[in-house]
């Protein structure tokens, strides 16, 4: 039995614009050839066992010739496997989708068209431009930029396009800008025609250069403005002025920031979405992974086996709440089970995940640390407390230390450990080259794990000596001191939203 192949369109470079049905279809992929994308976090939705075999094409390099890549996909479709091809922007837009499916129906595989969103009308469109607006253009082409408009047999109707359309989007034709405008302007379009060149569209390094169609190949050489690119022309690029949304450095005060995120991958999204709202472009370098505890849940398991019997239970992550609850379920267990308990959360943020089991904190103090809920514990447990620290394996042992002195009796149930990712030597040698070469602005620690943890994978602090850098709270920016590192800012609140706050803080300072 023969397998299926989707041809997925992956749009433009945000990873976001992706469909939900080229989502869907990564997800029940047993391949996934791959063209060079914008982004790959795309990626990450396919299964974890899924084979990924990469056949991208740049500029005068290509991994794999077009022809043996149809001839992939038939042949893996053949050995019964459901199959993706994806590809930047639209299968059929310049993408060679065409082709793929003619042989993929020559040989009796069944397939499926995912079309993609075009960076010919997206890209534009992040920059403020649309290609059509009422008594400006009714009509725009979408032309490829590769073809040699030197060659004596143009495919193009050069007339035609110059002066029979409103507006034109060139795609790929940065290489060939200088002769694609001599072009247009010996077929009529005025030199003074207003145009733009916009690189990585949708992307947090989106570029937008407004120019002339006269001026459109010097001004590209001054600026030094290298594929992937678009090229724009017609009366429409002068609505940018008012419609600029993406770029607008009033609305997105981090654009070009480039951030490093160390936090676990299950985690980094929200730190990652957080400052790429705001236009900062963020490479996630996982320092920690999340794992059970070394000897296992025993001791988690032994504590859940008598819940009834605490007065208190107190978490101090998100990640000791998820995994509680998950033990507690595997047991055959609600929250019910917890029965008269009383429940302190550190933080809002594990507070948030504790109302996603139906339980609301009693106690949530004001400072997101372990003495914050000494204080806030005040007259609140009764005399000889029995209480439950569900949290990492390794922490710090003031909380404990300090509730025993005060009669308490306290059960620490290791619930997870934090690991050292695993990142192979390549990827360190190169991620130490990248930050001893100055190309973030910052990077994010969200805990003690993630400083300890980035030093190791380094192997010595120097790459880090002149990055800026940003602690999650308190305990953080101690770690960092101990690694001999200096914090830049530190969150006045400890969270996720506190320290994207603080990194934009700095920001406005330093231009206000």
């Amino acid at each position: 039995m023969n397998g299926t192949v989707f041809l997925v369109g992956a749009g433009p470079g945000d990873y976001r614009l992706l469909t939900i049905k080229g989502k869907e279809a990564l997800e029940i992929a047993d391949v996934v050839v791959y063209d060079r994308l914008a982004d790959d976090r795309i990626l990450g939705w396919a299964k974890k066992a899924t084979e990924f075999i990469y056949v991208g094409k740049a500029s005068a390099h290509h991994t794999m010739k077009q022809g043996d890549i149809n001839q992939l996909l038939v042949d893996k479709a053949k050995e019964g496997k459901t199959v993706v091809r994806l590809k930047g922007g639209d299968p059929f837009v310049f993408g060679r989708g065409g082709e793929e499916a003619l042989l993929l129906e020559e040989n009796g595989i069944p397939f499926t068209i995912v079309p993609g969103i075009t960076s010919a009308i997206s890209v534009p469109a992040y920059a403020g431009i649309p290609v059509t607006h009422r008594a400006v253009a009714t009509s725009f082409a979408v032309v490829t930029g590769h073809e040699d408009p030197t060659k004596s047999e143009s495919g193009m109707n050069w007339a035609g396009l110059a002066t029979g359309v409103d507006t034109l989007v060139f795609l790929m034709g940065v290489a060939n800008l200088p002769k694609i405008t001599e072009r247009l302007i010996e077929n009529g379009r005025p030199a003074d025609t207003p145009a733009a060149v916009i690189r990585w569209g949708t992307k947090a390094e989106q570029e937008t250069l407004v120019t002339t169609l006269g001026s459109a190949a010097e001004d590209v050489q001054k600026q030094g403005i290298k594929p992937p690119a678009i090229f724009i022309v017609g009366n429409v690029v002068k609505l940018r002025e008012k419609l600029r949304w993406f770029d607008d450095p009033a609305l997105r005060p981090l654009l070009g920031k480039h951030i490093l995120v160390t936090r676990a991958r299950s985690q980094a999204s929200k730190l990652t979405e957080r400052l790429e709202a705001l236009g900062a472009a963020c490479r996630e370098v996982p320092a920690i992974s999340i794992e059970p505890p070394s000897d296992g849940y025993a001791a988690l398991d032994a504590c859940i086996g008598r819940i009834d019997s605490y007065h208190w239970l107190i978490f101090t992550s998100v990640n000791g709440v998820t995994h509680f609850f998950d033990r507690l379920h595997q047991a055959g267990k609600d929250t019910r089970a917890l029965g008269y308990a009383r429940v302190a959360s550190i933080g809002s943020a594990t507070a948030a995940k504790l109302r996603e089991y139906g339980i609301t904190a009693d106690v949530v103090p004001e400072a997101f640390r372990a003495e914050g809920v000494l204080e806030a514990l005040k007259g609140k447990m009764p005399p000889h407390a029995k209480i439950l620290l569900p949290r990492a394996e390794e922490a710090r042992e003031i909380l404990p230390e300090s509730l025993r002195e005060k009669g308490a009796t306290v059960d620490v149930a290791p619930a997870y450990r934090t690991v050292m990712a695993d990142c192979p030597e390549e990827e360190r040698e190169a991620l130490a080259q990248e930050l001893s070469e100055g190309k973030y602005d910052f990077i994010t620690f969200t805990s003690s794990s993630t400083v300890k943890n980035l030093v190791a994978m380094l192997g010595n602090i120097s790459p880090l000596e002149n990055v800026k850098t940003a602690a999650i709270g308190p305990v953080t920016a101690e770690t960092m001191e101990k690694n001999a590192l200096k914090s830049t800012v530190v969150a006045e609140t400890y969270t996720i939203d506190g320290l994207v706050t603080a990194i934009r803080a700095y920001y406005e300072r330093e231009n206000p």
